[in-house]
């Protein structure tokens, strides 16, 4: 009998382990619970898919949680905030526009959001910050604590805060807890210094404020500066130039190493990544016109992600999130951006490719949400009114996760026992589009402040077009030479099994394209190889099976191949049939 290796932040039962060697029935998808509440402000919604019988809960019926704060959530006591005589010179516009964004009717307070200060919160000031919560008694049984999760490239210190009603922060501890856990994170783009502003005031009540009641129902981890070097220069991209939130299949960097681990070893059901966006960028010369709305929102949206996690997303976090934005007067869109091309006149929603942040979430059976301020090219104009718009939306995402917990834990339960089964059958799409759609958008006149419709070019993320598809192998063989791609793809948190005597696997191996040649799709060959002791194999028939779709499949522009953490094409195999081996632990 082989001996089965179990990453210890992805370990399930026996009764499914056992399924490693053995083929798997598809289970039939339930029917998505009833909707409990009203009908949602009127964004574009992707379509729905057709489910078939077994039944979820509808959401817990237990005691009612705290009703949501009618204003901003302040640390002090609120302050009456008078409008700026003159608007500051950092807005690309004058006073018609910025009389669009009066600031919020309650005054947030953190180092960074002082009067009369220049700078942003300092790395020590956050540190600062963060531990006079985690020391901080409390009266209502909270355990804070704060982790340093990794460092930065140039030697920071990246710290976290934990906080939970559990009897201590470890991964193990909380996750018997029978709490799903949130991960909320900001400034993985140095130049977006809001969300992390917002993430040390959602602490703060978190731990002693009008959010501390969530945490009998839930545990939340925030990270308020994942890129500290970028933060600290007011700079995009880490210290070697990498933007961080396309780095989470790679993991070149440490920051994003650091994500890493901490989503597989404490298992978030919920990752919230607080971004920024330019109010002007390419929008003023190309339509001349002004972003208008105070937020943009997006889930994940890529291949092989399980239409539960959508729905999820869309219907328990999203579309709660907008009516709570809209009770706060603040208005909301999608996420989109544009080229600079000025002939370019498309606008496109987030990335459908599996290595951003919040798709590799996603394929992590997370429910994944980026919430975009509108000012990363503001410096401190509006800043109250962007921290208020962060908060709000945090909020009530922290809110529809302590309200659906039980059922978030089923539908997460049901997707890896639906993803277990699908080894060796059906399809996966190893590369998808965007579709072409047309849609008015509402921009601001630079000049008068007035709306300004536009019907543009649209490309959305929230129905996809396969362009590449191919069966769904067993799972994946790795020559013993593959040690760096194997160290990653633990990392992300994939079980990967170490052969540990020489057998026969039927399998697909890759043709390599002629030489200037397209990538994809690239020829297959099914023959019979030998799996020598040392190699390894990576089954699909584990929770995260779409992770590895996602860096195995080598014709794509995100793979390891592609990237050389697999130096070779012969270095890998699409293994095609259930496999007879013997494996070994790995250290």
């Amino acid at each position: 009998m082989p001996t089965v290796h179990l990453h210890r932040g992805w370990a399930y039962p026996a009764v499914l382990t056992a399924a490693m060697l053995t083929a798997c029935s598809t289970t039939p998808l339930p029917p998505w619970p009833p909707r409990t509440t009203a009908a949602p402000a009127p964004v574009p919604q992707p379509q729905r898919g057709v489910v078939t019988p077994q039944v979820l809960p509808p959401a817990e019926a237990t005691a009612p949680l705290p009703a949501p704060a009618p204003g901003p959530v302040p640390i002090e006591q609120p302050t009456a905030i008078t409008p700026p005589a003159s608007v500051p010179a950092e807005t690309p516009y004058g006073e018609a526009v910025a009389a669009r964004f009066p600031e919020p009717g309650n005054r947030y307070h953190t180092p960074g959001l002082a009067d009369n200060r220049r700078a942003f919160t300092t790395h020590t000031e956050l540190e600062q910050w963060l531990a006079r919560i985690a020391q901080a008694p409390s009266t209502k049984g909270t355990v804070a604590r704060v982790l340093q999760i990794g460092l930065s490239q140039r030697g920071t210190p990246i710290p976290a805060l934990v906080l939970t009603r559990a009897r201590d922060t470890d991964p193990e501890t909380l996750l018997v807890s029978k709490r799903p856990t949130v991960l909320l994170m900001a400034q993985q783009r140095g130049d977006e210094p809001a969300g992390g502003e917002a993430l040390l005031v959602v602490a703060e009540e978190l731990a002693n404020g009008l959010l501390e009641p969530l945490l009998d129902r839930i545990n939340v981890i925030i990270v308020p500066r994942a890129n500290p070097d970028g933060a600290e220069t007011g700079t995009r991209t880490t210290a070697n130039g990498i933007d961080l939130p396309n780095d989470h299949l790679l993991l070149e960097t440490p920051e994003a190493r650091a994500i890493a681990a901490l989503t597989r070893d404490y298992r978030p059901i919920l990752v919230l990544d607080a971004h920024e966006y330019p109010a002007s960028g390419a929008l003023l010369p190309k339509f001349q016109g002004l972003a208008r709305h105070d937020a943009l929102l997006q889930y994940a949206t890529t291949a092989n992600l399980h239409e539960f996690l959508t729905k999820s997303a869309r219907e328990w976090y999203q579309e709660p999130m907008v009516r709570a934005l809209k009770t706060q007067g603040l208005s909301t869109d999608w996420y989109h951006t544009t080229s600079d091309r000025p002939d370019d006149r498309a606008l496109r929603m987030g990335s459908e490719q599996p290595d951003a942040s919040r798709n590799v979430h996603g394929l992590k059976n997370i429910v994944s949400l980026e919430v975009h301020t509108r000012g990363a090219d503001l410096g401190r104009a509006h800043l109250q009114r962007r921290v208020h718009t962060h908060v709000t939306a945090i909020s009530s995402a922290l809110r529809s996760t302590a309200e659906r917990a039980s059922s978030l834990e089923q539908v997460r339960s049901f997707i890896a026992r639906e993803t277990i089964a699908q080894a060796c059958r059906d399809t996966i799409v190893t590369h998808a589009g965007q579709n072409p759609e047309q849609r008015e958008i509402t921009l601001l006149d630079p000049e008068t402040g007035a709306d300004k419709l536009l019907r543009v070019d649209w490309k959305s993320s929230l129905t996809l077009r396969p362009l590449t598809q191919r069966a769904r192998p067993c799972g994946y063989w790795l020559a013993p030479e593959a040690g760096t791609a194997v160290e990653r793809l633990r990392m992300l948190g994939l079980q990967v099994l170490r052969v540990a005597e020489t057998a026969p696997l039927l399998a697909d191996t890759y043709q390599a394209p002629p030489p200037g040649g397209p990538l994809r799709p690239m020829g297959l060959l099914r023959s019979a190889i030998d799996a020598p002791a040392g190699s390894y194999y990576v089954p699909l028939n584990q929770t995260l099976a779409p992770l590895a779709v996602a860096v195995l499949e080598p014709d794509t522009p995100y793979s390891y191949v592609t990237h050389r953490l697999i130096d070779r094409l012969q270095d890998t195999a699409r293994v095609m049939a259930t496999p007879s081996l013997v494996f070994e632990d790995l250290p």
